[in-house]
């Protein structure tokens, strides 16, 4: 499996991946960005097979960045992992099409439960 996460913070990132691995996805493909305009463009050059990405980003947030591959017919499995989780988060992020929201901190259970659910 290959897997897209998009953070600017590098430390999230390794964090991200680490538990991926402590998950029980020790072969994925672990492909990083620091926003949501690298994360787009990472999204067409490798064409991930989920992308886990923070909401707050600089040069185009999360949420952009999901509207971003929605209006490029870019179907991909997508998951934001993020520091706070409003109720208008939940909702806007479930209508861009979101497959969850996991605030942080999280466990490498709560990563195995959130992919699990959704990567066959």
């Amino acid at each position: 499996m290959k897997i897209l996460i998009v953070d600017d913070s590098r430390a999230m990132r390794r964090i991200v991946a680490r538990s991926i691995h402590q998950a029980g996805y020790q072969g994925s493909e672990i492909i990083e960005a620091e926003n949501g305009r690298e994360g787009l463009e990472a999204v067409r050059s490798h064409r991930p097979d989920m992308v886990l990405s923070d909401w707050h980003m600089p040069e185009m947030t999360g949420i952009e960045f999901l509207q971003a591959m929605n209006a490029e017919n870019l179907d991909i499995p997508f998951g934001f992992i993020t520091s706070d989780s409003t109720v208008e988060m939940v909702e806007q992020a479930s209508e861009a099409g979101a497959m969850f929201l996991m605030t942080k901190p999280f466990t490498a259970d709560d990563m195995a439960q959130v992919l699990g659910a959704f990567v066959s």
